[in-house]
């Protein structure tokens, strides 16, 4: 539990001193109008109280992102605490508040169109094409996870799924205050009550689990290697680069680039960006750090075997004996694990919260999702939305796309592993072009570029060996993966330098 404690009193402390120290390079102007008040719209431009903007800002970029991507991050151990801390102050919450102040002083501006802005209108149209795809890809997992979940307590997947796509149908069509404004404060308080209530039993029952300099094998007093599977499972996909895909949401992640110009339209004051970005991303690896914590306790500790039923437990021992069944980490998913702790630890009113908070995190993100590809669609296209028929022409294609893919993941064994490694790729990509974005707006107002440069640096490494070591993509030799990723790196390291100095060299 130190490290937990560690990890915690870190994010904590990183948002008091690195937060602040960020905000200072920026220069928030507390009298400047924001596009909020300035162009004010009645459906998308809309001036909402602070901490009802920070409640949504949390909601729509958490998603089951922190929750899910932590239980799987959780099987590499405890060096999932390094990265949640250290991504989670150096890299994700600087990518978001950068994102969302550079939103608010570009009219409310899309990710794309800043992208444009200080990349140049080819990488805009690049990323206007990435950008819908990960928005889509993130509104159907997103319909799937929570569809899961529902189906244990009524009707069955299907009738949930149809449900939850209804609901986003109306959020994504209807003014943001009618919806979003009203219900993400709530669902934001489940979520957060969940996380608080699962920290408080994690004091209350002070488990062991791993440290981050404990040795893993050693640890695993409950149940041999064998029967966890994670080294299998990491075999496959090695730490680097997969842990920093995996844990996206809970240390950076480019999918918060495309939420928080939804907010930066609608905060009264520039002085609220701290809080509302970065605070939010700290809030989230919170979240993660709580969740890590405990999937570690009920994966390498064996505390599956405290709140999972005793049916389930000796079904699951039984076709374990027998040398042909499921692993730990196959046979409980990451929707089993939350199920299971939630209910377990706390009860049944506290089980349906927590439940709820997990639930309405991921429908509430994919419906932010599909209400982001509207607008940058509807930007890209030059296209008013204070109608509700220009809303349609651009929203109606968009969830017959996502319809599709829905079918094919439901149908496929696999479909939802795939999409959702996919869409961690996908999402940390768009976070490299986004930092990169920012360094250059950073080297431009000749303010101090490297606290984006060297988030850009590792994520362009982690996202490019990805592509080279992936059995779902090239496949390659580790060694080979690795010193092609390098290359890249290199690359990217050259490609900056050579820019950097013709850029300093013609604006002396």
């Amino acid at each position: 539990m130190l490290s937990f404690i560690l990890s915690l009193v870190a994010l904590i402390v990183g948002y008091l001193i690195y937060g602040r120290f960020v905000e200072r390079i920026f220069g928030p102007d507390e009298n400047r109008p924001t596009p909020a008040v300035s162009m004010a719209d009645g459906v998308d431009y809309i001036v909402m109280p602070s901490w009802k903007v920070f409640m949504i800002q949390f909601l729509n970029i958490a998603g089951t992102g922190p929750i899910f991507g932590a239980i799987m991050g959780a099987w590499y151990g405890p060096s999932a605490y390094l990265w949640i801390v250290f991504g989670c102050i150096f890299a994700g919450a600087v990518h978001d508040f950068f994102c969302g102040m550079l939103s608010v002083r570009h009219k409310g501006a899309n990710l794309p169109e800043l992208v444009g802005i200080y990349l140049g209108n080819g990488a805009k149209k690049v990323m206007m094409v990435f950008s819908v795809i990960l928005l889509l890809m993130v509104g159907v997992v997103f319909v799937y996870s929570p569809a899961l979940i529902l189906k244990d307590y009524w009707g069955t997947a299907l009738i949930w799924v149809i449900i939850i796509f209804i609901y986003y149908i109306l959020a994504t069509l209807l003014p943001i205050d009618k919806i979003i404004g009203r219900f993400y404060p709530i669902f934001a308080f489940a979520l957060l009550f969940m996380a608080l209530a699962l920290m408080v039993m994690l004091f209350v029952k002070m488990p062991a689990i791993p440290e981050i300099w404990s040795n893993l094998e050693a640890s695993n007093l409950n149940q041999p290697a064998s029967l966890l599977g994670a080294d299998s499972y990491i075999a496959k996909n090695p730490l680097f680069p997969c842990l920093f895909l995996t844990i996206a949401c809970g240390a950076i992640s480019g999918f918060h680039g495309t939420q928080s110009p939804l907010m930066a339209r609608c905060i009264s004051n520039e002085k609220m960006g701290r809080p509302v970005f970065y605070g939010s991303m700290i809030t989230e690896g919170v979240v993660a750090l709580i969740w890590a914590t405990v999937s570690s306790y009920f994966f390498y500790y064996g505390g599956w075997r405290e709140v999972v039923d005793a049916q389930t437990v000796n079904a699951f021992l039984s076709q374990a004996s027998s040398g042909d069944g499921k692993t730990l980490v196959q046979y409980f998913t990451a929707p089993n694990v939350v199920e299971n702790v939630c209910t377990g630890w706390l009860g049944l009113f506290g089980g349906i919260l927590s439940v709820f908070g997990v639930v309405a995190a991921p429908i509430t993100s994919g419906d932010t999702a599909f209400r982001s590809a509207r607008l940058i669609i509807a930007d890209t296209l030059h296209l008013e939305q204070k109608s509700i028929s220009k809303r349609l022409v651009i929203a109606l294609p968009l969830f017959l796309v996502a319809l599709g893919l829905l079918v094919w993941q439901m149908e496929d064994k696999d479909g939802f592993n795939k999409l959702w490694q996919w869409f961690g790729w996908s999402n940390q990509t768009l976070a490299v072009f986004t930092l990169w974005t920012e360094t250059v707006y950073l080297v431009r107002h000749k303010k101090n570029f490297w606290i984006t440069l060297i988030p850009a640096l590792f994520m362009t490494a982690v996202c490019s060996t990805f592509l080279f070591i992936s059995p779902m993509a090239a496949g390659l030799d580790h060694t080979i993966s690795y010193i092609s990723g390098g290359i890249v790196l290199i690359i990217a390291i050259v490609w900056f330098s050579r820019w950097y100095r013709k850029y300093t060299q013609s604006n002396r």
